[in-house]
């Protein structure tokens, strides 16, 4: 869905200001508080919101669906929550930063694709996405009074599904008090045949508490985080996960001098327990898995003016992460016992990162910013074991044998990353911008690249977070990721002016990109159709291009009220450097239009998007084709005084599509729905409404 803000110049205070309060420096910042329109579920909002500032998403879970920069996805993209970053606690990733926060809980998100301050974030390729749910708000009074709070609730119909969130605030002039929480539950979705999609159903709440108190050169916050999620189907996994819990304590502090100094200081800790299983006949089976991580961060930095022209900002930061992977050996199996299968003994990453970054206006129209960032990054992993030592249908049994060389090989190792940033803005006129970047930027890879072992078909299976039924094999091994991306922004249009254009192309090589080789084959099925790869991490060097074009017109005024065209083009490619072969899960060409209207307090839109064919695909990991297709998607909103209603229809004419960057379906294969390994069918037609009452 097209969004306005993706048009909006960049303001140059955006350039140097430094956000409150969990918020690192950024180039570009989106404010959508009060935005999110709450006839949404939250998950989807928050998703969509995205994707109108040019993130794909890889499909996932209902709340769990993986961001995905210029082709390059998963943890190459870091997520920052308040600031924090956080650990992927699953072999298939079902637990990404951003199923941590509803939609109904943001306040503030920023989108930087490519290149990125070093103050940001460090140990990513891809970009970075930061969503902000901390905004303290304070009163002219020294009393503690109620301020405002919220109710909202949202259907939508294809999948049944139901939202409910809640929210609440208290002030004075030095202190803050704030609780946010949404709940959401869903049946699993039709397609545009008016066929479920199996397994894609899915119950989840968050909540938040956050509490800040400052004084007149300082300010203190913190939040209290807490999600549960009893189950979640993934129609691309041979897994579902039956339950997520995560407690996080955040807390953050800054002062500021009346010579411009500043200090910012962030804690973070957060404790996951995660289990995988089968909770639903639409994809059944009996296998627990379990994990546990506890992920303990720290960040501190400095903020100097030198001179008018000059800031510098110097920072260090510690992130220790350490995680413990097992499957339960299950009762009267001969193959899954009698032991606990290993897959992950106290595994360990640990990165401490030290960077300096330098913010310069040499002139009224020069913005510069330019960093270094060293980081020194440890992983390790204990020893492992298999569910047994017996042969297999007298075949040696594969993952004991793993275990076993596994155990005996050297596992800790350590790298030295380093990231470069240059980027620079020149500011023709007031209608005139253009911004060009050039970046070295490396990521270490995770702790499944390096230490999954297992070489049989059902342990290998069990890891990977592609979606491609494939099965995965770590390398201890592996080189860190280097990418060098060197990117380009021309704006045309002030912010009031009714045109507005943004060309926006980017290149990017990167070196041991973390890919696949085949090592062996297997077959679920005696259908050809559902034969996959056995695939082993490995480095290779990779090429990704693109080109991104905005366009908004802004009609006249009319009695009607006010009238805007928008549209987009997305373009995107990416291949080995090796054969030429596409990289996985490169988007198709994508084009939308919008026609927005307002008058007074009514927002309406009519939003079209297509989705051309993805015919280059991934060989190796078995990716399938898809057909080009076209999606109209109506809204309206109405706010009245307190209250807020919306009303919407998705793919209104109710078309079939296969999703681009959806993997194949493990749900249906394995129910006999489908006999071989078919794309995962997007949502036909939802009739959506919403309300919010504020109080």
């Amino acid at each position: 869905m097209l969004n306005a803000h993706r048009f909006a110049p960049l303001p140059l205070c955006l350039l140097f200001a430094l956000p409150a309060l969990g918020s690192d420096p950024t180039v570009e910042e989106i404010e959508i508080t009060g935005r999110v329109l709450p006839g949404e579920p939250s998950a989807q909002s928050t998703e969509r919101r995205l994707t109108s500032e040019g993130v794909d998403f890889s499909a996932a879970g209902g709340v769990s669906a993986l961001p995905v920069l210029n082709g390059l996805g998963a943890d190459r993209v870091k997520v920052l929550i308040d600031g924090a970053e956080s650990g992927v606690a699953c072999a298939n990733q079902m637990n990404p930063p951003l199923s941590y926060i509803s939609g109904s809980q943001i306040e503030t998100l920023a989108v930087m694709a490519g290149i990125s301050p070093v103050s940001v974030a460090g140990d990513n390729i891809a970009g970075v996405i930061s969503v902000n749910a901390i905004e303290p708000r304070y009163t002219d009074s020294d009393q503690l009074t109620w301020q405002s709070g919220y109710l909202a609730g949202a259907y939508r119909s294809n999948g049944d599904a139901r939202q409910i969130s809640l929210g609440a605030r208290a002030a004075s002039d030095s202190i803050s008090l704030a609780y946010s929480g949404a709940f959401d539950d869903s049946k699993s979705y039709e397609d545009g045949r008016g066929e479920r999609v199996l397994d894609t159903l899915y119950r989840a709440q968050n909540h938040s508490l956050v509490g800040a108190w400052r004084d007149d050169s300082q300010q203190l916050a913190m939040k209290l985080s807490h999600q549960y999620i009893p189950y979640q189907g993934y129609p691309n996994q041979y897994m579902d996960m039956t339950e997520n819990r995560s407690t996080g304590l955040m807390a953050h502090y800054e002062r500021k001098a009346d010579d411009g100094r500043e200090f910012h200081g962030q804690l973070n800790v957060q404790q996951v327990e995660h289990a995988m299983g089968f909770f639903t006949e639409e994809k059944p089976g009996s296998m627990p898995m379990n994990t546990e991580a506890d992920e303990v961060t720290y960040k501190l930095r400095w903020h100097k003016p030198l001179n008018d022209q000059h800031t510098l900002l110097l920072g260090h930061e510690y992130h220790y992460y350490q995680l413990n992977d097992w499957w339960p050996a299950v009762e009267g199996s001969m193959m899954m016992g009698p032991n606990d299968y290993r897959n992950i003994t106290d595994g360990e990453r640990e990165r401490v990162a030290g960077y300096a970054e330098l913010r310069s206006r040499p002139g009224d129209a020069w913005t510069l910013i330019s960093g270094v960032r060293v980081e020194s990054v440890r992983t390790d992993a204990g020893k492992v074991q298999a569910y047994n030592s017996m042969p297999m249908m007298g075949m040696p049994n594969v993952d004991h044998q793993a275990a076993q060389a596994f155990n005996a090989a050297d596992r800790e190792r350590r790298d030295t990353n380093v990231d470069l940033t240059l980027l620079a803005r020149f500011q023709w006129s007031e209608a005139q911008s253009l911004e060009a970047g050039i970046a070295r930027k490396q990521r270490s890879p995770n702790l499944y690249e390096r230490y999954s072992w297992g070489r049989g078909v059902m342990a290998s299976t069990m890891v990977g977070w592609f979606g491609d039924g494939n099965g995965y094999v770590g390398r201890i091994d592996l080189e860190p990721e280097t990418a060098y991306t060197l990117s380009a922004r021309y704006r045309l249009g002030a912010e009031d002016s009714p045109v507005q254009l943004s060309i926006s192309p980017y290149y990017t090589e990167v070196d041991d990109y973390v890919d696949v080789d085949l090592i062996g084959t297997f077959n679920r099925g005696d259908n050809p159709a559902s034969e996959r790869h056995l695939l082993q991490f490995s480095n290779q060097d990779v090429t990704l291009y693109g080109l991104d074009v905005d366009a908004r017109y802004r009609l006249t005024p009319l009695a009607i009220g006010q009238f805007s065209l928008e549209g987009a083009l997305d373009y995107r490619r990416g291949e080995r450097d090796r054969d030429g072969e596409p990289v996985y899960q490169i988007p198709p060409l994508s084009v939308q239009f919008a026609l927005a209207h307002t008058l007074d307090n009514w927002e309406n839109r009519l939003t079209v998007e297509w989705v051309d064919e993805k015919d280059r695909v991934d060989r190796l990991r078995k990716e399938n084709t898809t057909g080009q297709y076209t999606l109209i998607n109506l809204s309206t909103r109405y706010e009245w005084e307190r209250v807020t209603l919306s009303l919407g229809v998705d793919n209104l004419l109710d078309e079939y599509y296969e999703q681009p960057l959806g993997g194949v379906s493990i749900a249906a294969f394995r129910t006999g729905a489908s006999e071989g390994f078919d794309p995962v069918a997007g949502a036909g037609r939802s009739l959506n409404a919403g309300v919010r009452y504020r109080f």
